[in-house]
This record gives structure tokens, C-alpha cells and sequence, in this order.
């Protein structure tokens, strides 16, 4: 077979005069692109013809998964990001994914990551010469860095005088992490400090705006801006925003005769704020005694060289997971939320779903001690994601209890399984339905002694509607496997990110049922327009 590669292009800003010519090269010669639905956008005249996977926002580790599947399969698989794709992009994660797998590129599948213009670079340009001194980057996402660690790298790039550039400032739902930002930069910078806020560069909605560090917030900043905060150097000039190097201390810009000859510019004597003071040194570097700057120097070393991370640095795992009290069971003891709420402790975060499961996220090295302290217990735990859930109805607080064994054998067998998209499994022990099964992916219920079983419900937009009824009184023996193979299907030939729903749809036919229509369109006037 011939052996697979993951191209993983950073494409810059978009538009192709600004993209590379082996990022253009690497794009076209792929067998397959995948990407974020906006970037496949921006590529679309590139990728014509060619087999595409494009997912929404936070499916990046299911591009990387799908991209490594591929690729194992010999295929030549782009993987692109916008900007550079190994500064907040894709590279990463696709090198984590394959190192889960065991992967060494000399046996296996090869890997080519190609550089691209990132954002700071992109925007910098736009505004003039901001990043000519010492710059750093700062993502102000808390979805995956823990807020605290943001905050410390905040501190400590505002008290060094870096020029910062910061991605991801600001969301619908994160709105905080930016005037935090703001109120820890007025600690150490000149409220007038000029500020760059770029908005999809060199791109069709650009938008540019200078201000200054006091006044940033009330300009619209969002996702697609990137704000690059200058030094304490930093001016404007002529609507520029120009951060100065340092020439002017040697040299005299205006005159094209200078003081310093070219042989005197790199002597001590004419950098009095160098490491060496402005006196000269005869000896190698960390060899002369009782040099204050040698010193110096020699004890940075050793601290490099012998201290252990810091603490302060360290990123705890998290883990994600679901908990419920049984697949039919909807009582909880106040001894089984006891131990949940010590577990979770004050920097957890339990979430109630309308799923009849309560999602938990907690910081921790041990999840295994966990997984087994609540399943002592009596909490039954599951992955979360996209994976299969089965929730079943209470079923009368046990009164209608002949099909239960069911419910729980196919939990056993599909809960928490991958599949392309979350996919939920409702059951219902008696004809009433009162749990709604008919309204989830797989719907369940058991009437007169045999199984009505409804496929494909989507339960939210305008054009919602139930399952599709595929069968009536199946008996008892046929259910399990004839659930578990649906499923199986589904995981085996459903896209990334495809919903069952659209899945049923695009395949037409499932275990030998055959795809219908379950609504009508309705056609709303929009008043607004």
C-alpha cells in the first residue's frame, strides 16, 4: 500500500497573493482537504474536485483523527488552518493524536508542516512596525489553558515590556478575559499606550482601528480580531504604530554621517546597558572572577540548569464525564451527591443536561480513582462527546419493569462508543412515550410485548420532527442486535460531524430501512426584513 502523509498547511490570511507557494503547491496536490468550514471558504477555488471534510468550531481533534485515519488508508491529506499552522493551529495536535497511536514517522505515515503568515505578523504589517522589538503571543481562551495560567502569563509579558499581540480576546460568552487583560496591563503600561485592533486581515470584512491601552474597550473586538498592545516605546506617527528598535542610541537617524565608525558600534565602552556594564572583559564569558555580570549570568545558568518546572506552570489534565444514578434509576442519595460535590470541590463544574445525565469536569491526575470511588457509589459513568447515550425513561419508578433488562443490555454494549456525532438512544417502557424517545436519534418503545423502533428525530430548528417508524413489534430476541448494528453502521460510514439524522438521509437506506421524509417545510415571512 502505498504510504500515507499529513500535509498540515497554514495558508495566512486568505487571500492567495499572501499565501506561499508550497502552501498552494501542498493544497492542490492532496487527495483530500480537511479543515474548519471558514477556512474551506477562504480555499474553495483550490480544493474543486477534490474529496473535503469540513467541521465546526471545537472539532479540531476530530480533523486531526480523521486526517491520521486517511492517511493510514495511503491517501495525501491537507489539513489547513488559517494564519501559521503551528502557532495556534492544527500542527500540534495531529503530531499528539499520532504520538497516541504509537506512531514513528520513519515506519509509519510522514508528516510536513508548512509555516504560513500568522496573525501577528499579518496584522503587524497593517498597522506599521509594532513588533520590532521583543513580542510575544497570548491566547485569552480559558477553554482549554486554565484562566489563572493566562493571567500569570499576562503579568509577566506586562512587567517585561513585551510588545503582546493577543488571540482569541473575546466571544459571545467570553467577555471578561479581555477587561482582566486590560486591568493588569494598566498596572505596569501608560494608559495611552498605543493599541492595534485588526480585524480579519487582509480579508474581504477588514476592519483596522488605533487606540490606545485606556480606550481599547470601547472599540468592538471579537474572535476575528487580533490586538496587538505596543511598549513602553511605542508611538504613532502619521496613523502608523511604529515600536523603535533602539537604533537611536548609537546612531543619528538624520544624518548620514554617524559618530560611532562601524568598527566602535559593538565595543563596551558604547553600550553602557549591556550585560557587561560597558566594561570590558578579557576573559571567555563566565570564566572571570568577581564580575557582576559573569556572576550573574553563571547563577542564571545554574537555576536553568537545576530547578524543576515550576509548579506555578503545570496544566493539569481534565477530565470530562458524564454521571447518572442508572439507566432507568432517577433518584440520587444525598451520600452518592455527597461524594460528587467533594470530588468536584470549589473548582469543578457539574452541568445539568437535559439528557438525564449531569456532566462533570474536574482537574485531576487520577481519574481512574475517581471513576472508581463514584462507581462504589452507585453513579454509573460514561464518556462525553461524541459518543453514544442511552437514556431511558423511569418507567414508572420500576411498575413497568419487563423491558428494563433491554434498556440496560444495549447501554452496556453502545454506551459511551465513538461515532461521528453524539448520538442519543431513548427508551421508552410503555406506548405512552412520556420520555420522548421518538424525538432522539434512535428512538425505543416497548408496547403490547414487542419494540417499535423510530430512527433519524431531530428535535430542534424549524423543521424538527420525530423519528421515522421503521418497525413495529419487533420481538424481544431481534432488538439488541439490530440497535447495536444500526449503530455500528453509522460509525463505520457517517462524515465527521455528521448528524444521524443527516446521516439517514445522505445514505438512504439503513439495515434495510429505507430513508423517508418526516415534515413538511414551512415557509415564514421574516418581519425583520
Amino acid at each position: 500500500m502505498k504510504k500515507g502523509k499529513i500535509l498540515v498547511v497554514g495558508f495566512g490570511p486568505g487571500d492567495e497573493a499572501h499565501m506561499t507557494f508550497r502552501a498552494r503547491e501542498a493544497i492542490v496536490e492532496a487527495d483530500m482537504v480537511i479543515g474548519y468550514k471558514t477556512y474551506m471558504d477562504l480555499v474553495s477555488h483550490l480544493i474543486k474536485g477534490k474529496a473535503i471534510i469540513r467541521t465546526g468550531m471545537t472539532e479540531e481533534v476530530t480533523r486531526a483523527q480523521e486526517a491520521v485515519k486517511e492517511a493510514e488508508q495511503g491517501k495525501t491529506v491537507a489539513v489547513i488552518s488559517s494564519g501559521d499552522a503551528g502557532l495556534y493551529g492544527m500542527a500540534g495536535l495531529v503530531y499528539e493524536v499520532l504520538m497516541d497511536k504509537g506512531w514513528k514517522e520513519e515506519e509509519g505515515i510522514s508528516v510536513e508542516v508548512i509555516p504560513g503568515i500568522t496573525a501577528l505578523n499579518s496584522c503587524a504589517a497593517l498597522l506599521g512596525a509594532p513588533v520590532m522589538h521583543d513580542a510575544c503571543t497570548i491566547s485569552l481562551s480559558d477553554h482549554l489553558t486554565p484562566w489563572e495560567l493566562i493571567e500569570k502569563r499576562v503579568e509577566a509579558a506586562a512587567q517585561a515590556d513585551f510588545v503582546i499581540a493577543l488571540y482569541n480576546p473575546k466571544s459571545g460568552r467570553r467577555t471578561r478575559q479581555i477587561e482582566e487583560t486590560q486591568r493588569i496591563l494598566l498596572k505596569y503600561r501608560d494608559p495611552k499606550t498605543p493599541v492595534g485592533l485588526v480585524k480579519s486581515a487582509y480579508r474581504e470584512r477588514q476592519h483596522i482601528v488605533m487606540t490606545n491601552l485606556e480606550d481599547m474597550l470601547n472599540h468592538e473586538i471579537g474572535m476575528l480580531t487580533t490586538v496587538i498592545i505596543g511598549n513602553n516605546s511605542t508611538f504613532y506617527y502619521d496613523g502608523k504604530m511604529i515600536t523603535p528598535r533602539g537604533y537611536q542610541r548609537k546612531y543619528t537617524l538624520g544624518e548620514e554621517k554617524q559618530q560611532l565608525k562601524p568598527s566602535e558600534r559593538l565595543k563596551p565602552e558604547t553600550e553602557p546597558w549591556a550585560l557587561h556594564g560597558g566594561k570590558k572583559e578579557n576573559l571567555p564569558k563566565f570564566e572571570k572572577k568577581n564580575s557582576l555580570p559573569a556572576a550573574i549570568a553563571n547563577e542564571a545558568l545554574n537555576i536553568v540548569t537545576t530547578a524543576k518546572t515550576d509548579e506555578m506552570f503545570k496544566q493539569t489534565p481534565i477530565f470530562e464525564f458524564a454521571v447518572s444514578p442508572g439507566v432507568w434509576e432517577k433518584s440520587m442519595s444525598a451520600s452518592q451527591l455527597a461524594m460528587l460535590a467533594e470530588i468536584v470541590g470549589d473548582n469543578g463544574e457539574v452541568r445539568y443536561t437535559p439528557d438525564h445525565y449531569l456532566q462533570v469536569s474536574v482537574e485531576t491526575d487520577s481519574p481512574e480513582e475517581i471513576t472508581a470511588r463514584l462507581e462504589r457509589e452507585g453513579w454509573e459513568l460514561s464518556p462525553v462527546g461524541n459518543v453514544v447515550h442511552v437514556k431511558g425513561c423511569d418507567f414508572c419508578d420500576g411498575e413497568k419493569k419487563e423491558s428494563i433488562p433491554y434498556a440496560a443490555e444495549i447501554k452496556q454494549k453502545l454506551e459511551g462508543l465513538k461515532v461521528p456525532k453524539i448520538l442519543k438512544i431513548g427508551f421508552n417502557g410503555c406506548g405512552m412515550a412520556c420520555y420522548g424517545a421518538v424525538t432522539d436519534d434512535i428512538g425505543i418503545v416497548y408496547r403490547r410485548g414487542a419494540f417499535d423502533v423510530f430512527l433519524g428525530a431531530k428535535s430542534i430548528g424549524r423543521n424538527a420532527h420525530t423519528g421515522q417508524p421503521v418497525v413495529e413489534g419487533l420481538v424481544k430476541d431481534e432488538l439488541v442486535d439490530l440497535i447495536v448494528n444500526i449503530v455500528m453502521e453509522y460509525k463505520e460510514k457517517g462524515l465527521p460531524n455528521e448528524r444521524f439524522y443527516k446521516f439517514f438521509k445522505r445514505v438512504q437506506q439503513i439495515q434495510g430501512f429505507q430513508y423517508q421524509e418526516m415534515y413538511t417545510p414551512v415557509e415564514v415571512n421574516n418581519p425583520c426584513e
